[in-house]
């Protein structure tokens, strides 16, 4: 695996209202890792993916992506420097077809503006047919789920686990290096989270991603994550193999609480 770091986050802070939902934060995550986040409920997950894709300014802090600081960057700005996102709620154009749907995950690399397209520019019909094809690769990682008569179909009518794979389609379409899962088998039944989990590892291994992940289910974080970050209270309080902080009892209290914590190492 590469030692290169490719996202390091220094101080990292954010305040809602007297609310320190991320305090003094450092991570990182190196070329080639899939490192999982994971916290009780209001531990601030959400919060940092927020701020490192643009969605909220950080209070103080370095997010530095291939050693150049995205702080004060546009949402946009920041996928074109090759960083992608998926939501906890899914965000799809519902209106829009497939195809449609992961073709704007590559608005940020064309080079076509309102005035070229009413034009009709030679360019302009290029790249349109080099953005498509683009999309159909994109969409041939997910097998037939996408593809063949779906191409053309409103994304609203896929099932959910299906809008789940156009989400991260659409992210991969951006030419992201680094994709950010926020509980990407949120809502799934077993064997819908068992297809995820080999698609999560396989987005590293075949495609050469490196991931962050927020994901409440321990067996997916346990089958593909070679690092794991346990967030409580906007705070890390804990980073390790899945091993090492399964059995930490900082980690057994935020979950469970102090009782709870207790109970469990008794019961152990």
């Amino acid at each position: 695996m590469s030692s290169v770091t490719l996202l390091e986050i220094k101080g990292l802070a954010k305040n809602f209202g007297g609310l320190q939902a991320i305090n003094h934060l450092d991570f990182h995550v190196d070329e080639g890792e899939i490192v999982s986040v994971i916290g009780p409920n209001g531990a601030g997950k959400t919060t940092f993916f927020n701020l490192i894709s643009g969605f909220y300014p950080p209070d103080s802090g370095e997010i530095l992506f291939e050693g150049q600081s995205v702080v004060g960057l546009t949402p946009d700005q920041i996928t074109k420097r090759g960083i992608a996102r998926t939501f906890q709620n899914v965000r799809l154009f519902r209106d829009l077809t497939i195809l449609e749907n992961v073709m704007c995950g590559q608005h940020c690399r064309t080079s076509a503006n309102v005035l070229t397209i009413l034009l009709n520019l030679p360019r302009v019909r290029a790249e349109e047919i080099e953005t498509r094809k683009k999309a159909e690769e994109v969409l041939a990682f997910f097998g037939s789920r996408l593809v063949g008569y779906r191409l053309n179909q409103p994304a609203r009518v896929l099932s959910y686990a299906n809008r789940r794979r156009l989400e991260i389609a659409r992210a991969m379409a951006t030419d992201a290096r680094l994709l950010l899962l926020d509980e990407p088998t949120a809502g799934m039944n077993p064997r819908e989270t068992l297809e995820l989990t080999g698609l999560i590892s396989r987005l590293r291994d075949e495609k050469g991603y490196t991931l962050i992940v927020i994901e409440h289910d321990m067996q997916v974080v346990k089958g593909v994550s070679d690092r794991v970050v346990v967030l409580d209270y906007g705070q890390k309080i804990a980073e390790g193999s899945y091993s090492e902080v399964a059995q930490n009892e900082r980690v057994l209290e935020a979950y469970l609480g102090r009782k709870g914590a207790k109970e469990h190492e008794a019961a152990s």
